[in-house]
């Protein structure tokens, strides 16, 4: 089973910037940092993306798409290292999947 992403979790786009969530749980804590759910807001800073005619695309938010579908924090589901989401542009351009590295790993999910 996959563990939980929390706020102290490790999670890029595509190209190496970094994802910050904001939790809005702040009841459910794995390891003593909130666990995430898939309507947290996010953004993404320093990504350095830049189409191929030299136009800069950052990637500036994530959509969770498939968070977990069993687990549920305040009735949201929770993030799993094995959840899917797309980056996007300012623009609403899909930028490619986010990279979910370290997590906590004692609580998993399915």
């Amino acid at each position: 089973m996959p563990a939980l992403v929390t706020q102290a979790s490790q999670v890029q786009c595509p190209h190496g910037a970094v994802v910050t969530h904001v939790p809005s749980n702040t009841r459910v804590l794995a390891m003593g940092t909130p666990v995430l759910v898939a309507t947290d807001p996010n953004t993404i800073a320093g990504c350095v993306f830049t189409l191929p005619s030299t136009t800069p695309s950052p990637c500036m938010t994530v959509q969770w798409t498939v968070p977990a579908t069993r687990v549920k924090v305040m009735g949201q589901p929770v993030l799993l290292q094995s959840s899917v989401g797309l980056c996007k542009a300012a623009t609403q351009a899909p930028q490619g999947p986010p990279i979910v590295g370290a997590t906590q790993p004692r609580v998993q999910g399915v």
